[in-house]
């Protein structure tokens, strides 16, 4: 499943477009930790705000995920177009071959798909549009975490000692990703199975009563009730309307789970923020003394 130097990555594109200049760097970047690096003939391809046709991005990965030799595929960026494209793909080589897929945000799509229908682990991480932008690329903490986690080293994060925290310890499987997109996949055969999981949410740039809508929706769908506990990243970037709603993201969202009684743990540095550490979605994980413990 872990990676080692000379394997080979795929870069691939499934939802808003970007430039090569931009990937370029993270090419770079991998292949200082002697990675092979493949990219898609259509990565870098528009398509309106999108990388390409449908049927453009389909190509691309579906052929990575026959590809044998490719140990990861990693988006590019996110956005949105993800949900698009995931009921054209096959995923039952990737799962045969227990190959990473690799991203955050919209790419929380192919996270659920992946674990709901084919139990296979992916990787919520860092994408080439983040590691561009970042000046020092070897030692950054998120980029750091980013290959520890295909490396199959242990990771270890301290949780943050955040007033609003339910303290305790917990033992499940680790889920989740962004907290809109799930909320979009809800009654789909995507749909997120959290029971006994530990649920990773996150989320960027939403008004604070959608914030609290998409809660609602995951606490009348049963998806809150049988957590063995909680991990909330980044709430980045929050709206509020001119009359103010009342809460913070976190208020809110503790108020919709608090009943229940599990371990809730606030303000990882996960997700849309920095850093964004790698998270290995799909493979048991432990909350043990205020810290969250992925061992491989």
């Amino acid at each position: 499943m872990y990676l080692k130097k000379g394997d080979s990555i795929a870069l691939v594109s499934p939802a808003r477009a970007i430039s090569q200049e931009l990937v370029m760097p993270a090419i770079l970047f991998f292949e200082e930790y002697g990675l092979d690096v493949k990219v898609g003939k259509h990565a870098y391809n528009i398509n309106h705000q999108m990388a390409g046709t449908e049927a453009e991005k389909v190509e691309d990965i579906q052929q990575f995920i026959c590809d044998p030799e490719v140990r990861a595929i990693v988006s590019t960026r996110g956005g949105y177009g993800c949900v698009k494209i995931i009921d054209q793909l096959d995923f039952g080589p990737l799962a045969k071959q227990n190959k990473w897929f690799v991203g955050y945000s919209d790419i929380t799509v192919f996270h659920s798909h992946i674990h709901q229908n084919f139990g296979t682990p992916t990787l919520h991480a860092t994408m080439p549009v983040n590691i561009s932008a970042m000046p020092s690329l070897i030692e950054n903490e998120t980029n750091k975490s980013l290959i520890a986690a295909l490396m199959g080293q242990d990771l270890v994060y301290d949780l943050p000692n955040h007033p609003l925290n339910v303290p305790g310890d917990a033992k499940g499987v680790l889920v989740g990703g962004n907290l809109s997109v799930l909320c979009s996949l809800c009654g789909s055969t995507s749909d997120i199975d959290t029971q006994g999981k530990i649920l990773f949410l996150e989320d960027v740039d939403e008004y604070l009563y959608h914030i609290d809508r998409m809660m609602m929706n995951l606490k009348r769908a049963g998806k809150l009730k049988s957590l063995a506990a909680m991990v909330i990243g980044g709430m980045t970037d929050m709206r509020d309307n001119n009359i103010p709603f009342g809460q913070s993201a976190s208020e809110i969202i503790l108020q919709h789970t608090q009943e229940f009684g599990y371990p809730i743990y606030f303000d990882l540095q996960a997700g849309h923020c920095q850093p964004n550490v790698a998270l290995r979605f799909g493979l048991q994980a432990e909350i043990k003394n205020n810290q969250l413990l992925l061992l491989a």
